[in-house]
Order: structure tokens, then C-alpha cells, then sequence
């Protein structure tokens, strides 16, 4: 990994048993990466700008100990970080949502050995809100486009107050145009300290439009 660790975190500074935490969970993912395939191969070598980091501002635009509910987790990004992060709070929590047996095994250990605040729910994006009844906070990496990941969230937000937070590079505007002929939420961009090109996206007040039914 070809990066200093982690001090600080879109202003936030953590403290250095946290750091040890980003290490760690940084070493098991490059271990598990060489027989599952958790990432882009060829980004594995900057996995702390790309992925860590990245993952991190997540919490750093919803700080706070907050239950969230990461959707296809896969990789741990951006729920395991998330729940790394929690831990310097000591409250709030995680539910990583994984179908993929492999992937939640993964995640399981890499809850376990870095003593992140998270459980795996090893089951499918459309299964979850019968088993996972409430959030405050959702959010979702490298998964879908965003009219796709309203769909998935609309039953933990619709005329609640959660928000959800989902990456997305360059073209984000078009997805954006798309889900608004389907959907009405309120939006923030926030834009990425990594990437200058992408934004993490902040949804509240969702809804689907009359009519807008995939």
C-alpha cells in the first residue's frame, strides 16, 4: 500500500489505534484479494487514495454515531470503513448488506479482526427492509446507477428522514437527469477530496413521482 496512514479524514483527524484499524483492514484486503476478486486489480496498488480514503468521506459528510445500512457492500467500501470509523465514537453501527457468499465471509472477518462497529447481512439488496427496518444513514459504491439505488432505498426513506449517500464519478449528472423523471428527492453535492472529477451524492426527502415506476 503506497500511502502514509490515515490522520486525518476531510478535517476529521482520528486517532492512531483507528489508523492501526485502516492498516489493518488494508493488509486482510490485499491477503483476500489474491483469491477473490474485491476490486479492480490494478487499483489495488493506490488502495488507500482510491478506496480507503474515498470510502471515508462518507462518514466525514455524516458524521456521528448513526445506523447505517451499506448496500452491496462487497469489498468493505464504504461500510467497513464506515464501521472503523464509528468505533472512535464507541456508538452507532453498520449493516452490510452482501449476497455474495464469499464477499460476507470476507467482511465477517474483517469486522472481527479490526473491531469495527458491524455485522454482515448475508442477503439480497431487495430482501433487506424486511429484516432491516429502519436507518438513518444508507449508502452504496461501485453498485448501480442511481436511479437503480433510489429503488433500493425508497423503502427505508420514503416519508422518513434518512439520507443516503452513494459515490459517482464524472457523468453523475446524467444519472441524476434520469432518476429525477422517476423520482423526487432533494439533493447535495458533495465534492470528492480524491477524485476532482467525482461527488458523493446526498439524498433526502425521497419519493417516487406519479407514474414513475421502473
Amino acid at each position: 500500500m503506497n500511502a502514509s496512514p490515515i490522520e486525518s479524514i476531510n478535517g476529521l483527524r482520528v486517532s492512531r489505534e483507528t489508523q492501526q484499524r485502516l492498516e489493518h483492514f488494508g493488509h486482510l484486503f490485499i491477503k483476500w484479494s489474491k483469491t477473490i476478486n474485491l476490486v479492480a486489480p490494478s487499483t489495488i496498488g493506490d488502495l488507500y487514495r482510491r478506496h480507503i480514503m474515498d470510502s471515508a468521506q462518507i462518514f466525514s459528510c455524516f458524521p456521528g454515531p448513526k445506523r447505517w445500512i451499506d448496500l452491496g457492500s462487497g469489498g468493505g467500501f464504504p461500510g467497513i470503513i464506515t464501521a472503523i470509523l464509528l468505533t472512535e465514537l464507541k456508538d452507532g453501527w453498520v449493516d452490510l448488506v452482501e449476497s455474495n457468499g464469499k464477499k460476507a465471509a470476507f467482511l465477517r472477518v474483517a469486522l472481527q479482526e479490526t473491531g469495527a462497529r458491524g455485522s454482515v447481512r448475508t442477503m439480497r439488496i431487495e430482501s433487506a427492509p424486511l429484516t432491516l427496518k429502519e436507518c438513518d444513514a444508507l449508502s452504496a459504491r461501485a453498485l448501480a446507477d442511481l436511479s437503480q439505488l433510489l429503488e433500493y432505498c425508497l423503502p427505508w426513506m420514503d416519508g422518513t428522514p434518512t439520507r443516503a449517500f452513494f459515490h459517482k464519478g464524472r457523468d453523475y449528472q446524467l444519472e441524476v437527469d434520469k432518476a429525477d423523471g422517476r423520482f423526487k428527492f432533494d439533493l447535495i453535492k458533495h465534492q470528492s477530496i480524491v477524485e476532482p472529477d467525482s461527488v458523493v451524492l446526498e439524498i433526502a426527502n425521497l419519493s417516487r413521482k406519479s407514474g414513475g415506476e421502473l
